[in-house]
């Protein structure tokens, strides 16, 4: 089996004032997709689910690793990891937990119908073994690195509530028992998720009665929400709200650099790709198979410019997968240079001095200005002589139709814009997803859906994956995304700045993995 794990923070102490109602109402501008933990690998899910269910190994605000439902581990060989549950946890039911529910919950994880990111490759090639109702091991095929970051993101379920429930019925509350701080009461999709706390928590108490997550996608609507005291706590402020709310006197911001990377993929495995013609309209070889059009793209686009203007400062131009702050970067990498002169220069280079026609493709809705964002590049590469056309779908359409929406479920589009959150907190998930050679049962290139492939770039990769020395191994990461960028096997634009606004009083812990959590807030 194989598991995964993310976190981040930064802490920042919102001004005190007097104690807050019991209740704590939270708007998020995205809602997730379902109640079940193992359902779908994304952010708004993992956020809420996370206080119902709990992972073996916990994530800081900075994704640092920290004991969770397993209090200690050790490494007994390079194949097989040993690991010991804390005594005296409870499920919501008065349950104890134990290693059969650690069991069941891996083993769910692979089965759980029409998922439409399952979190399979965190327990692939993975096998548990009991040693007693406290202590199991992880045996796997080669070493494993990263199983501790793995782990981080398996959700362990109660065997005795969750046995046979689905999707629908975790939905509905049934089966829906967890060890984490807060119980499950509610979810109505399109309006809410209601948790209440559960007084038996092993941990520290937390301050609320109940949470109440509030979905309100529209930024505007969320903004007037706030100062309106229908919620207190907003995520994903407005870039254009963020320092008019810092002025606001019965409002406090905390913000911190997210590992989220806002990014290009380009069709690299059609010898004709479906969205780019020529100028006069004919069907043409796929441009994107050429480095020098891929250096011309990257050099055509105006970071600094997109950072400034669209993201009013709440981002950080990209160079990589993640700021180079984390493990595993490069420093080596730095923010390709706007210039649109070289970029002209090399196009003609590569033979299309006239351009050619594009299509980008890319969400509505799911990162901050994500259609501003896609419309400034469009620009930018119309200037540079290709002449760029947008098309913008909701986020649940798009991600479908980029993944799977061309013949023999291939991805469609020829060029999208998307995000990515680095959910291991270093580069290898990422560099493992977005740019490994696809193989769906090596689990490599989960999210690549440009169908990028540069084996030299894999050769490493595996390498580092199998390295558990963190020095050598971050060394390998380093060098394999040298090797990917440098082959532009995508195209970064920027890490995304989280940014929350609070009513005054409240303490609030910003993460950089993006998750609002209200075990993150305090009075």
């Amino acid at each position: 089996m194989r598991m995964m794990f993310k976190a981040v923070s930064f802490a920042v102490v919102m001004a005190a004032s007097p104690a807050l109602a019991a209740d704590l109402r939270i708007a998020l501008s995205s809602e997730p997709s379902a109640a079940d933990p193992h359902y779908h690998n994304l952010t708004p899910n993992n956020q809420v689910v996370r206080h119902v269910f709990e992972p073996l190994v916990f994530m800081d605000e900075f994704q640092a690793l920290k004991p969770g439902l397993a209090e200690s581990w050790k490494v007994i060989d390079d194949l097989t990891w040993e690991f010991k549950l804390r005594t005296g946890v409870k499920f919501h039911d008065g349950s104890p937990f134990t290693v059969d529910d650690v069991i069941f919950s891996l083993n769910r994880v692979p089965n759980v119908p029409k998922s439409p990111a399952p979190k399979t490759a965190y327990v692939r090639g993975k096998t548990v073994e009991k040693i007693d109702d406290l202590t199991f091991r992880v045996k796997t095929a080669t070493p494993e690195a990263l199983m501790l970051n793995h782990l981080a993101n398996i959700e362990m379920m109660s065997a005795k509530a969750a046995a046979g429930v689905s999707t629908e019925d975790l939905n509905a509350g049934k089966g829906n028992v967890g060890t984490g701080p807060y119980q499950f009461v509610e979810f109505v999709p399109g309006d809410r998720f209601v948790v209440k706390r559960f007084d038996g928590y092993w941990g520290a108490k937390e301050p609320w009665d109940k949470v109440i997550f509030k979905f309100i996608k529209s930024d505007p609507t969320r903004v007037a929400a706030l100062l309106s005291g229908d919620v207190d706590l907003i995520e994903t402020v407005p870039t254009a709200d963020a320092q008019r709310l810092a002025k606001e006197p019965k409002v406090a911001i905390a913000s911190a650099l997210s590992n989220r990377l806002v990014y290009l993929h380009m069709d690299r495995y059609r010898a004709e790709t479906p969205f780019v013609k020529g100028k006069d309209g004919a069907a043409i070889p796929n441009p994107f198979h050429n480095l020098k059009v891929r250096q011309a793209l990257t050099k055509a686009v105006n970071r600094p410019a997109v950072v400034e203007r669209i993201m009013e400062g709440e981002a950080v131009p990209a160079s990589q997968m993640l700021p180079d702050s984390y493990a595993g970067t490069s420093k080596k990498l730095k923010p390709v240079e706007y210039d649109l002169a070289g970029a002209k220069k090399l196009l003609a280079e590569a033979g299309y001095p006239n351009g050619f026609k594009l299509t980008i493709h890319g969400p509505n809705g799911r990162y901050t200005n994500d259609s501003k964002i896609i419309e400034a590049v469009a620009q930018m590469f119309t200037r540079l002589g290709i002449e760029t056309a947008v098309e913008t779908l909701p986020p649940a359409v798009f991600f479908s139709r980029a993944s799977a929406g061309g013949p023999d479920k291939q991805p469609e589009f020829s060029m999208i814009l998307a995000g990515w959150s680095a959910g291991t907190g270093e580069p290898s998930d990422s560099l493992k997803a977005l740019l490994g050679s696809y193989d769906a049962k090596l689990g490599r290139g989960s999210a690549n859906r440009g169908r990028y492939g540069n084996p030299a770039m894999d050769v490493v990769l595996d390498k580092a994956l199998a390295t558990v020395d963190a020095e050598k191994r971050a060394a390998l990461l380093a060098e394999a995304a040298e090797i990917a960028m440098n082959d532009v096997g995508l195209i970064p634009i920027h890490y995304q700045k989280n940014t929350w606004a609070a009513k005054k009083g409240l303490k609030v812990t910003p993460r950089t993995d993006e998750y609002t959590l209200a075990m993150s807030v305090k009075p």
